[in-house]
């Protein structure tokens, strides 16, 4: 209010100073002479005029102060409405969030209360269900809340040992539409049309491939330590058999010991795929590149073997890798017309023969080897080695794809006897007009004997490459391998020969070469398609020269006068090996009756020893569960196999060539441990 008052009083002062300073042109009144004026009033006028001129500056100096004061009120009215202006907004702007405050509370209010209410409902259903899952349980007694599932652990923790087991459960089906008569995995030597099997199909159902495993792993400084272990159920005993308690006995898959270390130096001793066996990347164990057919024999043209080895193996960060083996061996026989004398005894029934070789021998019970005559209907006899067998491998992962190069040396021994077969019939009871004799070339003895027997050996091998590529962002895989060499059939799928005899009893190793393709789809995580194609094919190994011997003896009869008797006949200078080209192929298509109700004939006379053999097989894997409680999967293949054999004239004119074809469907259901 002082302010005010000041302003107001400044404003009259202003006003009055000008009212004073206004001429008085307005009087109406002519003006009046000048007066001369007397000097004491001009300086009583002077005077005053001077008081006046300081009051007036004095009141000019207070209205100027009175200006500024008021300039610094209107700057600081200013500053105020801007500020009060500032704060309504903000009042504004704060009661406009809090609306949406508001109302976004509202909304949460009302979901609130209806996820409220939903979950009270599913409280209802799940309840409900736990309880009609109760009712359902061995234990109706537990309420509930109890029944929900342990989870276990994936391994087992065991003094510093992660172990991991493994396996499946498998319920499967085999249809042939010519028998083999095998099981889930086919004898890829598919018998001729002849053999009576042929003429019937076959169904065989099985759980015998079922199988189980155990991982143990471990870590010492740099040294990771791995056992592995696996087995199945496709071995055979005494007393196996399919007529009530299908008692077949746990097998011996995989089991080996091996030692890592960081470096890249890898150790593995026990049995194991061979390292002949095709790996996905590197060289690793438990990483082999299995075909996924049902077919436990795989298919026509894989190269594979599980057998004894010890393998060194080093990992050049992840790209290279080379390994060396040493291996189990066996050797497999084929051919035939090998010289042989039989002496036999009419009166007593006794037969007794005599070779110029032996490869194989039965083993003995007590040494706990198959001990199955090899030239009954067993599974063979045992080859006794002279050394292993020795395999190096060096494998690419540059990037795209995985390539292998590989090398097999094998080592054959047998045993000769130039003096097993000879005879002669000269010492016939009735003596022949021409005389033959089969003479012991060391002292031209004619009884059969050791004399001069020695041990010989034949160094054969092999080598095969290998690729695999993802195509089609890795939807698709495709791999290609060949292998080819001498001696070496076994490694294949279809078991072609390694060897077969010459004449005088030496080893003649069979050049074999095998190969297949695959492609495997995977379109999504659920299915797998493949197709696989194979074949095998052995080169001829044939000879003449071998000798066969026939001695037939007949006891004296005392006191009847019955005299003894002798007759040797010869068949000398015979065809024989392994596809010879005058090989008696005429019985290949002839059936013949059963030698009894238990033995199927096998045919008529056939060599038929196998010159190719090709399988294309088609199937899939679906798989309805893949997760933490494991896997349970359905799946079907067709095979279709062609099998020809060489050629055989019989010393005629005609040529003939064996042919066998099968088609084989095979199912599958099996559930993985998880």
């Amino acid at each position: 209010m002082k302010k005010l008052a000041a302003l107001a009083l400044s404003l009259f002062l202003i006003s009055g100073t000008a009212l004073a300073d206004t001429p008085k042109d307005s009087d109406p009144q002519p003006a009046k002479p000048a007066q001369p004026v007397k000097a004491k009033e001009v300086k009583t006028a002077e005077k005053a005029d001077s008081v006046i001129a300081a009051e007036l500056e004095e009141l000019r100096q207070a209205l100027r102060a009175q200006q500024e004061e008021l300039q610094l009120l209107k700057e600081e009215l200013a500053k105020r409405d801007r500020q009060i202006d500032e704060t309504r907004e903000t009042a504004a702007a704060a009661n406009a969030r809090a609306a949406e405050a508001s109302s976004k509370a509202t909304e949460a209010v009302n979901a609130t209360a209806e996820v409220k209410s939903t979950e009270v409902a599913l409280s209802t259903t799940v309840s409900n269900l736990k309880a009609s899952n109760a009712a359902l349980s061995r234990n109706a007694a537990e309420p509930a809340q109890q029944t929900k599932p342990e989870e276990g652990p994936v391994a087992i923790r065991y003094k510093g040992i992660t172990i991991t087991p493994g396996g499946f459960v498998a319920a499967e089906t085999a249809s042939r539409t010519r028998a083999t008569s095998s099981d889930i995995n086919t004898n890829f030597t598919i018998p001729y049309p002849g053999n009576a099997l042929t003429k019937v199909s076959e169904n065989n159902f099985t759980a015998r491939q079922s199988r189980v495993s155990l991982l143990a792993e471990s870590k010492i400084d740099n040294v990771k330590l791995t056992g592995y272990w696996e087995a199945d159920w496709l071995g055979t005993g005494v007393t196996s058999n399919n007529r009530q308690s299908n008692s077949y006995v746990l097998r011996q898959r995989i089991i080996f010991a091996q030692a890592a270390f960081d470096n890249g130096w890898s150790f593995t001793g026990g049995q194991q795929w061979s390292l002949a066996t095709e790996n996905r990347k590197g060289i690793q164990n438990r990483q082999e590149v299995i075909p996924l057919t049902i077919d436990s024999q795989y298919n026509v043209g894989f190269t594979w073997a599980r057998q004894y080895g010890f393998r060194v193996v080093k990992d050049f960060g992840g790209k290279y890798a080379f390994g060396f083996s040493i291996e189990g061996p066996q050797a497999t026989i084929g051919g035939r017309g090998f010289s042989l004398a039989t002496t036999t005894n009419l009166s007593t029934a006794a037969v007794t023969t005599s070779g110029n070789t032996f490869l194989q021998a039965p083993g003995t019970g007590a040494g706990l080897l198959n001990f199955v005559d090899p030239l009954g209907s067993g599974t063979g006899g045992n080859t006794v080695n002279k050394a292993p067998d020795f395999i190096v491998k060096a494998t690419a992962d540059p990037g795209y794809g995985h390539y292998e190069v590989f090398g097999i040396i094998s080592t054959f021994r047998n045993r000769v006897y130039p003096c097993g077969v000879v005879g002669t019939n000269a010492k016939d009871t009735v003596p022949p007009a021409k005389l033959v004799t089969v003479a012991c070339p060391v002292d031209g003895s004619v009884k059969a004997s050791a004399l001069g027997a020695f041990d010989s050996s034949q160094v054969g091998g092999g080598g095969g490459a290998s690729m695999r590529l993802p195509l089609f962002a890795k939807k698709l895989d495709f791999g290609l391998k060949g292998v080819a060499g001498d001696g070496i059939g076994r490694y294949g799928s279809a078991q072609l020969s390694d060897l077969t005899f010459r004449p005088d009893g030496t080893e003649a190793l069979i050049r074999t070469a095998h190969g297949i393709g695959e492609l495997e789809y995977h379109p999504n995580a659920k299915l797998d398609l493949y197709a696989y194609f194979g074949a095998e094919y052995a080169w001829r190994a044939a000879y003449k020269g071998y000798n066969s011997i026939s001695i037939i003896t007949n006891s004296a009869i005392a006191g009847l006068g019955v005299p003894a008797t002798t007759t040797t006949s010869f068949k000398l200078n015979q065809i024989g090996g392994y596809g010879s080209p005058f090989a008696n192929n005429t019985g290949c298509s002839t059936e013949n009756p059963p030698s009894n109700q238990l033995t199927p004939s096998a045919g008529g006379t056939c060599a038929g020893d196998t010159r190719v053999i090709y399988e294309g097989t088609l199937g899939f894997w679906h798989k309805f569960y893949q997760g933490p409680k494991g896997g349970l999967r359905w799946g079907i293949q067709y095979s279709y196999f062609d099998r020809i054999g060489w050629s055989g004239n019989n010393n005629t004119a005609v040529s003939l060539v064996p042919k066998a074809i099968d088609n084989v469907i095979m199912t599958s259901l099996r559930y993985y441990i998880p």
